[in-house]
């Protein structure tokens, strides 16, 4: 009953979040998004077959499931919103090899073990407040991966959100208060409403799970601070060569908590 009571409050959380924002375009409207979409899937691509299988969790709107769909390959999303996966079918009409399903990322028993070749889990662990569900939506995206099988997450860099969301409001007391206790360790909570990780510790979740640890990637670097800014602007020929640097120095250990959005990939032993 406690679990089913905090799924509940989880859900509801995640639909006041998405309710009020536009999620089907935000891979595209500014140049943090247009770089996070870009590094990410040329991760992906990275890892893909001809003939791969893949399982996208908290698949969103689709941005990603439909663009790999249109490649080629087999796709199987899952998104916990009734109101993105409506959007996700619709964005989806006429597009054969992809299925989509309404699900949590805590329960994929819909789906048999080693199932899928590379499984996308890119929304889910935003909003896991509790070790357990943090745990448990790993656990599941790796049961379904078959054996040699690819796992890319994605989860937020704590570190980013003190910059992003307090220090260029001037707030920064208040997150810190927020994100840390007294000792600097990380805090997880469902106040917060997305919740940011210490890179250290996101790749301590993984230990004993059976997986070989490839790379952390940096997917956006600075860009959430600085697309706030006023003045802010980036021609394309600017984008493509920033772009350019960000694929080079994206796994740099000295990088990765600059940026909002990281990428935590390892495969299936």
């Amino acid at each position: 009953m406690e679990d089913k009571i905090n799924q509940m409050e989880r859900t509801d959380i995640i639909n006041k979040i998405y309710n009020n924002y536009d999620e089907d375009v935000r891979l595209e409207k500014d140049r943090q998004g247009q770089l996070e979409y870009m590094v990410t899937m040329n991760y992906i691509n990275k890892f893909l077959k001809h003939g791969s299988t893949v399982l996208e969790i908290g698949a969103g709107t689709g941005r990603y499931s439909i663009a790999l769909a249109k490649e080629g390959y087999p796709v199987t999303a899952v998104e916990l919103l009734e109101s993105n996966l409506s959007k996700l079918k619709q964005n989806a009409l006429g597009i054969p090899n992809l299925e989509a399903y309404q699900g949590d990322a805590l329960d994929l028993s819909r789906f048999d073990d080693n199932s899928f070749d590379v499984t996308l889990c890119f929304g889910p662990m935003y909003h896991l407040y509790e070790t357990n569900d943090q745990h448990r939506a790993l656990d599941e995206a790796i049961r379904v991966t078959k054996h040699s099988g690819v796992i890319l997450v994605a989860f937020l860099s704590v570190h980013a959100i003190i910059c992003t969301n307090y220090l260029y409001n001037n707030t920064t007391i208040e997150g810190l208060k927020h994100n840390f206790d007294s000792n600097y360790t990380v805090l997880h909570f469902k106040e917060q409403l997305f919740t940011g990780f210490d890179i250290a510790e996101f790749e301590r979740l993984f230990l004993d799970k059976g997986v070989e640890h490839l790379t952390t990637v940096a997917v956006d670097n600075v860009l959430e601070v600085a697309k706030k800014r006023p003045d802010f602007s980036m021609t394309d020929v600017e984008f493509k060569a920033f772009a350019d640097y960000q694929l080079h120095i994206c796994e740099k250990r000295e990088m990765l908590g600059n940026s909002s959005h990281l990428l935590y990939i390892c495969k299936k032993r």
